[in-house]
């Protein structure tokens, strides 16, 4: 099945699904019930009968989907996303079209990962990561239409203009890959991990590089700055006073060296950095300090022989409107740090509980070896919300903070949590005693062996996998008021059938469902007009999800388009790349950036995205459908 461009409101509006009420569901998580779903999707009942009501229309039609009655998607009951479209998009609906890519023809490689924009010389910067460097493109020749969907997946009509050789210009020794950018106004900041004195290739104190850029000129570089280890995004606040860095701290491979997790501030006078960082850590939550007792069970804290300052790793920041607080994502922790930026302090640390996948509308495919699109509710079994990209916006003056659960286990030489759920010793009373040994429900899916022992007697009471398979949306103390629920995985399963839950190094359907699905990374939020849009990046299935958030407690789903071609054989596997990669569209999708219709030429509003696997760039137009 050939994929490229395709946009779905229409066809999901008419397929999906189950409205989700915004409840992650048991055991110190916080959800809150009765938080409307998405109301343009049909019940999954509604689907098991062969008839819903249009959502826009409200006649009854006749879907035709599970002929034979066992409540299952399979694929050969999947309709037609061409020949049986019955609910049109809404008029003025928000579209999306693919207007430009560039292409670095480097494949596995990490070549296009974070992204940001200067708005004066309208140039896209995106982090080559394991090159050392942040690559420039030009977004002046950008095509003010979409390209036809024939053309979509070899696109390349964007020019790199030049490259910023970061450990170059720092002249410093042991620097490694630039993990994160971030620009305001005419500055721009890369974060850049260092190798430590014994060696450990990301375990030293990394820098945080500025460059002063122009529409005219060349780019100079101004400084370097230190901060903690492995600083792996870096933001300024809106008005640009600050630069924040999370510092993730990862260990070594062997397990040996675990740097803490820090956060670094680094103040801005005049547009000019400071010379030193101020470093906030999070030791007075070690054991047998003031703050420890504040931390909740459901903080995920595994490191062999780590305190928690070791544990925590700070992943993504999203900054409040008003500048007052950094909302930081701990991904392996499962939680997110506040830290106020008035006083430089860490406000709390918020347990982000776990997703109930027992529950109506968060049912999962937990396996790659069942051959079939089997969403399924499990009780008993949970996610991690586990968040790495994260983003805030305000309603009614309140912060809200969106997460992307991508989800992370701790696998290393030294230590690993990870296994899979037929190697658990479960209690015998656990409602999926006899699934968890069947390779084809539940037996495949990927867990970790550092939570679910509620009463401590040595067997699992709970079966709990990593990330949540979705977005949630969140208040300032941790409050969930929304997740999309089975949404990704119900949408790409109906409109790609076994294609869904694919992996992005090869073309391989389901491949992904024992581990964490369609795995969203990517998060952007955007704003046109008085509406507020979250896209979504789903890293592995490819592709990024659109929602209305303009009100948190009543998100809707608006589109899901992709730029892939699932026909296309290939595999990367490192070095070793066989097949056509190059044919096969945008895979990987890893950072995002809205650019405003004021911001940049073609006077409409633009996302760019950076392609982690394909090594490409690609470049969106929104516009309104008349």
């Amino acid at each position: 099945m050939k994929t490229n461009i395709l946009p779905i409101a229409a066809i999901v509006s008419m397929m999906l699904l189950t409205g989700c009420d915004g409840d992650d569901g048991s055991d110190g998580s916080k959800g809150s019930d009765g938080i409307n779903g998405l109301t343009s999707l049909l019940t999954t009942s509604s689907l098991a009968s062969g008839h819903a009501i249009c959502p826009f229309g409200g006649k009854q039609i006749d879907t035709g989907i599970d002929t034979n009655g066992n409540g299952i998607l399979d694929s050969d009951e999947i309709i037609s996303a061409q020949t049986q479209i019955i609910c049109d998009a809404q008029q003025g609906a928000l579209s999306l079209g693919l207007i430009g890519r560039y292409e670095s023809g480097v494949f596995g490689k990490s070549a296009a990962e974070i992204v940001d924009y200067h708005v004066a010389s309208h140039l896209a910067f995106v982090v080559n990561a394991q090159s050392g460097m942040v690559d420039a493109i030009s977004l002046e020749s950008v095509e003010t239409q979409a390209v036809d969907a024939a053309e979509a997946s070899t696109l390349s009509n964007l020019e790199k203009v030049y490259s910023l050789d970061v450990a170059t210009d720092a002249e410093l020794t042991g620097l490694g890959s630039v993990n994160s950018i971030s620009i305001y106004g005419d500055l721009l900041a890369a974060a850049v991990e260092r190798a430590d004195d014994a060696g450990n290739a990301t375990q030293g104190n990394g820098v945080i590089a500025f460059y002063q850029l122009s529409d005219v000129d060349a780019p100079s570089f101004i400084k370097t700055v230190n901060v903690g280890a492995l600083p792996d995004n870096v933001v300024f606040t809106h008005d640009g006073t600050k630069v924040i860095i999370a510092n993730e701290g990862e260990p070594n491979d062997a397990y040996t060296v675990d740097p803490e997790g820090s956060i670094s501030i680094i103040e801005m006078v005049d547009n000019i950095p400071a010379d030193t960082a101020t470093l906030i850590t999070f030791n007075e939550f070690d054991a047998g300090n003031a703050r420890h007792d504040e931390l909740s069970d459901l903080i995920k804290l595994n490191g062999p022989g780590a305190s928690v300052s070791e544990d925590l790793e700070p992943e993504y920041i999203a900054v409040s409107k008003d500048n007052q607080y950094a909302y930081v994502s701990l991904q392996e922790n499962n939680a997110i740090a506040v830290i106020n930026l008035a006083d430089n302090t860490v406000e709390a640390i918020n347990a982000l509980g776990l997703k109930d996948y027992g529950k109506a509308g968060n049912e999962i495919d937990a396996s790659d070896k069942d051959d079939a699109i089997n969403i399924t509710a499990y009780e008993g079994v949970y996610g991690m919300y586990q968040p790495d990209t994260i983003a805030s916006y305000q309603w009614r003056d309140q912060d809200f903070i969106v997460t992307a659960n991508e989800g992370d286990a701790r696998d290393y030489d030294g230590f690993s949590e990870e296994e899979r759920a037929e190697d658990l010793l479960l209690d015998p009373n656990h409602p999926q005693i006899l699934t968890a040994q069947d390779k084809t429900q539940l037996g495949r899916l990927k867990i970790t062996t550092s939570m679910g022992d509620d009463d401590g007697d040595g067997d699992m009471d709970k079966i709990v996998s990593y990330g949540a398979r979705s977005f949630s949306i969140w208040t300032h103390d941790g409050q969930q008021v929304f997740d999309s629920a089975s949404q990704f995985e119900r949408i790409t399963a109906a409109i790609f059938g076994d294609n869904f839950n694919n992996h992005n190094e090869e073309s391989k359907g389901d491949s992904r469902s024992d581990d964490k699905g369609p795995e969203p990374e990517a998060l952007a939020i955007g704003e046109i007009g008085d509406k507020k849009y979250a896209f979504i990046g789903l890293e592995r299935t490819g592709g990024f999800m659109v929602y209305d958030i303009t009100n948190p407690f009543d998100v809707s789903f608006i589109d899901y388009v992709i730029n892939r071609d699932f026909d296309i054989d290939f595999e990367i596997d490192g070095d070793d790349i066989s097949g056509q990669p190059e044919l096969a569209g945008d895979l990987g999708p890893e950072g995002m950036k809205f650019i405003g219709a004021d911001m940049n030429l073609t006077g409409k509003p633009l996302l760019v995205i950076g392609n982690e696997v394909s090594g490409t760039t690609s470049v969106y137009q929104l516009d309104f459908n008349q």
